[in-house]
């Protein structure tokens, strides 16, 4: 009997098998009766349909997977116990994982928040209108190793400390990589800050990346951008409708654990897109 292919819109039998032992105990009723719990492998096909598709999470009882209240009950009770950051954690540690120490990427991008809420400010280049904006950090193969957010008029240089002071991994000793960044960040400030955290700058233009590029080269900076595009391919995180911190972050650590696990199974991911 062949396996079940990881699809994309369910949990594959490889990954469930990193997932459930992170998973909480489930909470006990104060009265001693309940009905039947919906199974957790069940809610979590119902999370990862929102959050490839983009839906509602009043549209999941059109799809028998769960109810959306059972869904949703379970995604803010394992966002808040920090389910998705220790599995994100969890595969990083792997060492089947093809962490590439060569170099870092580090970008920040703009996505609409139109709800507003936390986490989310005026966007200075959109008339003003509510964004989120995720900073993020790669490996030199663009796999993800630290995210931190905030409101979309926060200047990128401002989270340049928190994201690289967030990486999910320890740099290997005696390894000193580069952090290639856009002239966003180049300030002295910048500069100073990624030397004290033990990296090196290299703040390079689009024009000297493309000349980079022109002579043979590769651009480095490149490979952040390439995994936001990973990124919004989960729909969910492409326009943010979340209200909450905490759920926004979950949506976002929840993929990259799967760009994560994805860049270590070659099947899964020749099976199912980013």
């Amino acid at each position: 009997m062949l396996e079940p292919r990881d699809d994309g819109w369910r949990v594959s039998d490889g990954l469930w098998e990193r997932i459930e032992p992170l998973l909480p105990p489930r909470p006990r009723h104060p009265l001693g009766c309940h009905r039947p719990r919906v199974s957790d492998r069940a809610a979590l096909d119902a999370i990862l349909f929102v959050l490839r598709t983009g839906c509602q999470w009043s549209a999941l009882s059109q799809t028998r997977i769960c109810s959306k209240s059972s869904a949703y009950r379970r995604f803010r009770e394992w966002a808040a116990s920090g389910v998705f950051e220790r599995l994100w954690q969890h595969l990083l540690d792997d060492p089947e994982t093809p962490l590439d120490w060569a170099w870092l990427a580090l970008d920040g991008q703009i996505v609409k928040a139109p709800k507003g809420g936390q986490a989310a400010g005026p966007n200075p280049t959109d008339r003003a209108k509510y964004g989120t904006k995720p900073s993020l950090v790669t490996d030199a193969s663009g796999i993800p190793i630290g995210v931190v957010i905030d409101g979309a008029n926060r200047h990128d240089a401002k989270l340049l400390e928190p994201t690289l002071t967030t990486l999910r991994i320890a740099v290997p000793v005696g390894v000193r990589p580069g952090v290639c960044l856009d002239r966003g960040y180049d300030t002295h400030a910048a500069r100073r800050c990624v030397e004290r955290l033990g990296f090196e700058p290299h703040v390079r233009s689009r024009t000297q990346e493309l000349q980079l590029v022109h002579h043979g080269g590769r651009a480095r900076r490149w490979v952040v951008e390439a995994t936001f595009a990973w990124l919004v391919l989960f729909r969910r995180l492409k326009i943010s409708y979340e209200r909450l911190a905490i759920t926004r972050i979950a949506f976002l650590t929840l993929a990259c654990a799967l760009i994560t696990w994805r860049a270590s199974h070659p099947a899964t991911r020749a099976e199912a897109a980013y």
